[in-house]
């Protein structure tokens, strides 16, 4: 111990009993090698009685964790500690505690603290140890001072004096501010006021550049006070300690612990792209860039690396410590290709991080072949430059670039380790996001094309739809609707809505919408259509329950409306579905007010179905629960922005659909969202012909008359033959085998629709006629001569119907609907 100290016989180090220090020095075991007389007036151990011992068995309270850290690390400490006397009291006090070396290179601590032997007006330098004291002050490691009641610099020693830029002889008798311009030393100064007001010691801790030093260092500043006999406060001394290695350490925990928050927040790909790059900047960075291959973003299985040769990658994020990031060559979305020789690319193929910067001239060469990328290097000065690889489960996503300019301070080993740790965080995040990626576009792809692709060509009512998704983190819903053309030109609307999002969500929303489909060719009524669906999703809980997959449960709501444009009437029917709105051709909005009806799946529970008027022009609007419920708004408020949105209806119904969709959801919905607008149209009368026959064979000649004068005026002479062919069998049945009431209706639609109802409700069946059979050919002659054929049933009957193409024209004269926006 050169310079604190020299050794007596009995292999201790002996110290001055100077006035205002007590020192001691431990080896790396934590046993005391020397004791100072200071020491030995601080606790009242003489030096034999604690030369040998283990240190620690003079505190008091364990050694705060800052402090084993710094031991454990062999790195300078400085803080509160707690110290036991001899005759049993307790000592709180500042130590500072310094790694060095033994003249046989062992680990040596050497343990300084100010103490007050006596007033300072009693400083006698002729005590015998003063000199090894002096030595002690003057050449200590940490930069200490001492100031008096008016802070006037009374001592300080060659660290401080290191540190301010000044000899003791400029600090001596003036204070810091008088010597020092800036706030910080104004701060300094008040604290040191507070601690002679009160006695108590105070520790500070500030990041910056003092005069002495080339750069911004972090600092660890303790302010105590030096007390008499008496115990008044008479001095202060300051002690400073350079904590820039703690605060980097400090500072690399800090960052690991946010990336834990603050990345991945979202399970999108550039959402946390752009974390990563937030978070390191200005911390870690003053420059980060996220580069991806194009196959992440899409959800693809990227290839596992490494990659060689020349990689396009798309730029996803970037961040900079300047707004707008103008050091940045290739803006968000755009592609760069990175030349082999490029960190990146050098990067990607290592599969380990790459560290060079602008003294490296492997990084000057590479970066050259871009003259706007070297002019922002020079222009902002960027002369370290990271580049780790993004890599998780064994793939490769891309590559995380980090750059210093303004910060003078290159990366070192340890920046390595820390961006490379917080890559590793941010690609499990980011690889997440593109799986979750590839699932949702799956999901989605399934869920559209169980939608309707195209809605069907009819003439009851003019139809648009919307359908939006989820937002990303809710996944994909179950929301549908549908446009089923049905017999005797009328028209079946439906929106449903099934509980859940997911894969198993949209699934079970084509099992219902396929099973709508098969009951609305049945033409079942809308109250029978819902029982008969609750009969189907009743097996599908009561299964999802029987397997305990709470996640999977099966529920879903429907609204099933049937609009026939003859009668102008339409017939709806809820399960626990949202009031269908209602515009009339005067502007008037209104909800319907139908039977709520218990939602699907509950099962045992009748649907009651409302049959209203409605007035060619009407708008029937149906929805899903996602367009008018809102975590942020009561439903009430979703119901009232619908009803404003519709009560000026465009003409186009396109335009209504976009109108709605902007004025209820000002924002991306949580939930699915289905949307789908009717306006209603009305068959003229004179397109409609209708006959009440009794119950006699003789009447079919005369009425096959009467058809074939109808179709010549409506121009239908070529379809006379054939239609009277299927008049004459479905009527000649009915006399047969039904009962009276019997009528016959032609309709002239997009298809010449031939009708004849009956009292009877027994359903007729195609069957094939042996050779010798007189009857039995009648239906099958039917279903050859037409498009289409079928029966539903009646409150009174039954009716069979037939469909057959107009002559000349696949789609048919459909001018003669009124009821549009003209």
């Amino acid at each position: 111990m050169d310079n604190y100290g020299k050794y007596t016989p009995d292999g201790s180090e002996e110290f001055g009993s100077g006035i205002d220090t007590a020192t001691a020095v431990v080896d790396g075991r934590g046993s005391v090698l020397a004791w100072s007389a200071g020491a030995q007036r601080l606790l009242g151990y003489a030096a034999g009685d604690v030369v040998g011992r283990q240190a620690a068995t003079l505190l008091a309270s364990a050694l705060p964790a800052s402090a084993r850290q710094c031991l454990a690390e062999r790195r300078d400490w400085n803080g509160q500690v707690s110290l036991r006397r001899r005759d049993g009291g307790r000592v709180d006090l500042e130590l500072l505690a310094h790694p060095s070396r033994g003249r046989d290179g062992s680990l040596r601590w050497v343990l300084v603290t100010l103490t007050e032997r006596r007033p300072l007006a009693g400083i006698d330098p002729a005590q015998p140890d003063a000199p090894h004291m002096d030595w002690a002050f003057t050449q200590s490691p940490f930069a200490l001072a001492i100031h008096d009641r008016n802070l006037l610099c009374l001592r300080v020693n060659d660290r401080m004096c290191q540190m301010f830029g000044f000899t003791e002889d400029e600090l001596r008798g003036r204070r810091l501010t008088d010597v020092l311009p800036g706030p910080q030393y104004g701060s300094l100064e008040r604290y040191m006021r507070q601690v002679l007001d009160t006695g108590k010691p105070t520790n500070r801790e500030t990041y910056r550049r003092v005069p002495g030093e080339a750069r911004e260092r972090a600092w660890s500043v303790s302010v105590s006070p030096l007390k008499d006999q008496a115990g008044r406060t008479q001095a202060v001394w300051i002690g400073v300690l350079n904590i820039t290695e703690q605060y980097a350490a400090r500072q690399r925990l800090t960052l690991l612990n946010q990336a834990g928050t603050r990345i991945g927040t979202t399970l999108d790909v550039t959402t946390t792209a752009q974390e990563l790059a937030d978070m390191v900047v200005p911390l870690f960075a003053d420059l980060a860039i996220v580069d991806l291959l194009e196959a992440v973003l899409s959800g693809d299985e990227p290839d596992p690396g490494p990659l060689t040769g020349t990689v396009a990658l798309r730029r996803v994020a970037h961040q900079s410590i300047f707004e707008g990031v103008p050091e940045a060559v290739v803006k968000p979305g755009d592609v760069d290709v990175h030349p082999e020789s490029f960190p990146s690319a050098r990067c990607l193929a290592t599969g380990k991080a790459i560290l060079t910067g602008v003294n490296d001239p492997t990084f000057l060469s590479a970066t050259g072949h871009n003259p706007a990328r070297a002019d922002t290097i020079r222009k902002y000065g960027l002369h370290s430059v990271l580049s780790v690889p993004i890599r998780a489960r064994g793939v490769t996503l891309g590559v995380a670039v980090f750059v210093r300019g303004q910060r003078p301070e290159p990366f070192e080993h340890d920046d390595v380790l820390l961006a490379e740790e917080l890559t590793a965080r941010a690609a499990l995040s980011l690889d997440n996001a593109r799986r979750y990626t590839r699932e949702r576009t799956t999901a989605l792809a399934l869920q559209r094309s169980l939608l309707p692709q195209r809605l069907p060509e009819q003439s009851a009512v003019e139809v648009a739809s919307r359908y939006l998704p989820a937002s990303a983190h809710a996944g994909v819903g179950g929301d549908w609707f549908d446009v089923i053309p049905l017999s005797g030109a009328r028209v079946a609307l439906v929106v449903g809505d099934v509980v859940g999002h997911g894969i198993h969500a949209s699934a079970t929303m084509g099992r219902l919408r396929t099973a709508v489909r098969t009951l609305a060719d049945v033409d079942l009524p809308p109250g029978e259509l819902l029982t008969r669906l609750d009969d189907l999703v009743s097996p599908l809980s009561a299964d999802a329950d029987a397997s305990d997959d709470t996640e999977n449960d099966v529920g879903a709501t429907c609204l099933y409306a049937v609009y026939d444009p003859v009668s102008r009437r339409c017939t709806l029917a809820r399960a626990g579905h949202p009031l269908p709105v209602l515009v009339t051709p005067d502007g008037a909005v209104g909800f319907l007010d139908l039977p709520a009806g218990p939602p699907l799946g509950l099962g045992g529970l009748p649907f009651e179905s409302t049959e209203i008027e409605l007035s060619a022009g009407s708008i029937l609007a149906l929805y899903t629960d996602g367009l008018i419920e809102s975590r942020d708004h009561d439903i009430d408020l979703g119901l009232e922005r619908l009803r404003r949105a519709l009560t000026h209806p465009e003409s186009s119904l396109e335009t209504t659909c976009d109108n709605v969709l902007k004025a209820v959801l000002p924002t991306r919905s949580a939930d699915d969202v289905a949307l789908l607008v009717a306006r209603t149209h009305a068959l003229d009368g004179d397109r409609v012909a209708t006959w009440d026959l009794p119950s006699d064979p003789a009447i079919v000649a005369d009425t096959r008359k009467q058809v074939a004068t109808r179709l010549a005026g409506w121009g239908l002479d070529d379809a006379a033959f054939i239609t009277g062919l299927i008049v004459s069998e479905l009527v000649t049945n009915a006399i047969r085998h039904a009962q009276s009431p019997i009528q016959l209706r032609l309709i002239r639609d997009r298809t010449l629709i031939c009708e004849v109802s009956d009292g009877s409700s027994t359903a007729p069946h195609l069957r094939r006629a042996r050779a010798l059979d007189e009857g039995g050919r009648g239906l099958l002659l039917v279903s050859q001569l037409t498009q289409r054929w079928g029966t539903r049933q009646t409150p009174h009957g039954k009716t069979i119907w037939a469909e057959q193409a107009l002559p000349g024209s696949d789609a048919g004269d459909v001018h003669h609907l009124h009821g549009s926006a003209s």
